[in-house]
């Protein structure tokens, strides 16, 4: 037989060229059994759909952009990971851009997004201290778009979040409960919403235990893992804290190695906890204790959202909010030793 196509795929089954198409997109509105009768009579007849083809029928790229300001970090890994499991679920790729906290970098990364390269976004953002009115200049042009983890608050968008400033609070009290009376909180940007938000867990749980709050223990950190290691070292020498909250992942390996450097003992002289998605964490010596976020769940959750906006013509700009609940694994580097 010639080489087959759509319509004589059609003839061949005594059916419309739409109702092969529904069959092959997985239509809810195509029986069953005709279903099945299709792919059957297609894979006799060694029949292939050109989905590239119906996508620019449909004005589809079936590509969805993920946006996110790192990769060192496993929690983004984790979560790119479950909005790439939804998406294939769906019959998407997924393509990942990385900001490195810059700002500039996620204007220009929006901006050719919506040249056609993407049907929608889902974004954690770099640029809260700059303007985010360029997001309303598509008007209702812009793409469907879902923000996780870090967000606008300003822009109505759906979005998916944690529990950051209850973790915060219960994190603070479980190093009080260890015995900490100066417990440093070290974070990279305490201007971003969800720097303040857990920095106001780690001040109101101080307050509630009675614990006097000194801001010189709010340690401001860089991206830089030499300034890091420079800034945490001057910090545990000047203000000799018995515990350090971490606002992010490698905070804490910056503080195992600014520990090692100076013969600071985990946990006898300093008891550590921080937020992190790292699978190793009980591997480390002394095994960290963390706050772990749901990140696969929340990828997975940021996509959903996505997918109902992209295929149920949801409002793209209803302020959709997902709120998923991190835990405490108490570890070694806490304990009372």
């Amino acid at each position: 037989m010639d080489s087959i196509n759509i319509k004589k795929l059609a003839e061949a089954l005594n059916l419309s060229t739409s109702t092969i198409s529904r069959a092959f997109r997985d239509n809810s509105d195509i029986n069953v059994a005709t279903k099945e009768r299709i792919l059957a009579k297609a894979k006799e007849l060694n029949y292939q759909p050109n989905h590239y083809a119906s996508n620019l029928r449909e004005q589809k790229s079936k590509t969805i952009a993920v946006i996110v300001p790192e990769l060192a970090n496993n929690y983004f890994s984790q979560a790119i990971h479950g909005i790439e499991r939804v998406a294939r679920e769906n019959g998407y790729h997924i393509l990942i851009y990385v900001t490195d906290d810059e700002y500039k970098k996620e204007v220009n990364f929006i901006r050719h997004l919506h040249n056609g390269r993407a049907d929608g976004i889902i974004m954690s953002v770099s640029g809260e201290a700059n303007d985010h009115n360029y997001l309303n200049k598509f008007g209702a042009k812009r793409l469907p778009l879902v923000f996780f983890d870090r967000i606008y608050e300003d822009i109505e968008t759906p979005r998916v979040i944690t529990n950051d400033y209850n973790s915060s609070f219960l994190a603070t009290e479980h190093l009080i409960e260890q015995g900490c009376k100066r417990i440093a909180y070290l974070v990279v940007n305490k201007s971003l919403s969800i720097g303040k938000t857990r920095m106001q867990g780690y001040i109101d749980a101080l307050a509630k235990h009675e614990v006097p709050f000194d801001e010189h223990l709010i340690v401001d950190c860089s991206n830089s893992y030499e300034e890091n290691s420079v800034i945490i070292k001057e910090a545990l020498t000047e203000l000799k804290p018995d515990g350090v909250f971490t606002s992010v992942e490698r905070l804490a390996f910056a503080t195992y190695y600014a520990c090692y450097d100076l013969k600071i003992n985990i946990p006898t002289d300093l008891k550590v906890i921080s937020f992190s998605s790292l699978e190793i964490a009980p591997l480390l010596n002394p095994s960290l204790t963390t706050i772990t976020q749901p990140a696969t769940e929340i990828g997975e959750e940021s996509a959903r959202l996505l997918f109902s906006i992209l295929d149920n013509n949801e409002d793209k700009n209803t302020p959709n909010e997902v709120v998923l609940s991190s835990k405490i694994i108490a570890r070694n580097s806490t304990s009372k030793g």
